[in-house]
């Protein structure tokens, strides 16, 4: 659909295919240099933009429909969110909850590098106390796209976690991979 907005009156069919095939999927596609995109026969400068403007329009969407309603408060509504806004981000995310789940805010805490994500517990409790929040839930992704955690994934957690004394119970330390999550929780390390 986006093809043929962007480029009328011709079967973008091919084009869409030739798109999967060379990057993986529709969410690669989108998340590919603008560059690599243009190199795409027929695709183009128009194409390309129009590529470009579904991937940073959907996690504002994503950020959209979070705020008008507790699109949190169950594990699935939860995990859809959280690949949708950090698809490709190299960000630890927070999103600060009630005690209903509602969310309050959410917003990068600190960009990371390739291999580090530097995380500071004291920021993440001074930010709770000011939006109200009782239940925080840091998330990020590995560039790796293996969600398994790190020793620093869980010694963070663990900071945050000892912030309960303020009445901030860590919900969550989630780590978003290519289709895949782990949850320190569900695995026991919280």
């Amino acid at each position: 659909m986006v093809l043929l907005l962007a480029l009328p009156r011709r079967d973008n069919e091919p084009m869409a295919h030739a798109l999967i095939r060379r990057f993986g999927g529709f969410a690669d596609a989108i998340a590919a240099p603008s560059a690599e995109l243009e190199a795409v026969q027929g695709l183009g400068g128009a194409g390309a933009a129009a590529l470009k403007a579904v991937e940073a329009a959907a996690p504002r969407l994503t950020r959209v429909a979070a705020g008008e309603r507790p699109v949190l408060n169950n594990w699935r509504r939860l995990v859809d969110y959280l690949t949708a806004a950090l698809a490709r981000e190299r960000a630890e995310q927070v999103l600060f909850l009630d005690a209903r789940n509602l969310l309050l805010a959410d917003g990068a805490q600190g960009r990371g590098t390739v291999n580090r994500m530097p995380v500071y517990p004291r920021e993440v409790v001074r930010r709770a106390l000011a939006v109200g929040a009782t239940a925080p839930i840091l998330v990020h992704n590995h560039p790796s796209d293996e969600p398994t955690p790190s020793k620093a994934d869980v010694e963070v957690a663990a900071e945050v976690k000892a912030a309960a004394v303020f009445g901030i119970a860590l919900r969550d330390h989630l780590i978003v991979g290519r289709g895949r999550h782990v949850s320190l929780r569900r695995e026991g390390v919280l």
